[in-house]
């Protein structure tokens, strides 16, 4: 982690119509930094996302940000390109011919455990495979900053915990900025550096949590599960 800013976010609200989703944030992720947002349902945590990557403005505020590329809850891979033609595809629409693209693609994909399945079409993959190809292509897009968004939400609890694990392998060896939105506290504190915990609507920060843990994290450590325990007690006493 470097000491330059990545994002910095300063009295930002934002609102659509009359209601509000976020008010008076102030945020300063540094380079290289984790950072894992939950709070309930409506608070905000994908309006702030959209945010971060340019897809919305504030309605007041101001908001610096590095390149960011969104990785959402649904991969919305293309399902008539192969996993390998998925992730090269912002390789494609920055320039590069096919044959390029997949050469650069092929490598990640190997990197991933996706070996073997780079010619599969999505609808043969499982659903974490098809995460890891939504992963690469977000990896691929050059963006230095990347925004997910609950991307194991649709996961059973088995190929979630597999993902997770993948997920913090891959962020160690291809290091990024990170945000990362999750109804899954546990999940928050096993990846990230920093937990944000956020108010009912209008979403404010109501926590931010440093964990300054050793990567890979086990659901057992005890650390682990006093910071599990301050988000939840935070979310709890900022409902109603």
């Amino acid at each position: 982690m470097s000491d330059s800013i990545a994002i910095a976010l300063a009295g930002v609200s934002a609102a659509y119509g009359s209601t509000v989703a976020l008010e008076d944030i102030d945020l300063r992720v540094f380079a290289g930094q984790r950072v894992a947002v939950v709070g309930p349902s409506g608070a905000g945590k994908t309006t702030l996302l959209e945010l971060i990557c340019g897809l919305a403005e504030p309605s007041a505020g101001e908001v610096g940000l590095a390149p960011a590329a969104l990785m959402p809850q649904r991969d919305l891979l293309l399902p008539w390109l192969s996993a390998l033609d998925n992730a090269a595809l912002p390789l494609r629409v920055g320039g590069l011919d096919r044959a390029a693209a997949r050469a650069k693609a092929g490598p990640l994909l190997q990197r991933l455990g996706l070996e073997g399945f780079e010619r599969a079409r999505p609808a043969a993959l499982s659903g974490g495979m098809r995460q890891r190809v939504s992963f690469a292509r977000a990896l691929l897009s050059g963006r230095p900053v990347l925004a997910l968004d609950e991307p194991f939400a649709a996961l059973d609890a088995i190929t979630r915990a597999e993902s997770q694990r993948w997920l913090d392998r891959a962020l160690a060896s291809e290091p990024r900025t990170v945000v990362l939105v999750t109804h899954d506290v546990e999940e928050a504190v096993l990846l990230a550096d920093r937990v944000l915990v956020l108010s009912p609507r209008p979403g404010r920060i109501v926590a931010d949590l440093e964990v300054a843990l050793a990567h890979p994290r086990e659901t057992g450590d005890a650390q682990v599960q006093a910071i599990r325990k301050a988000a939840l007690a935070a979310l709890g006493g900022h409902r109603g």
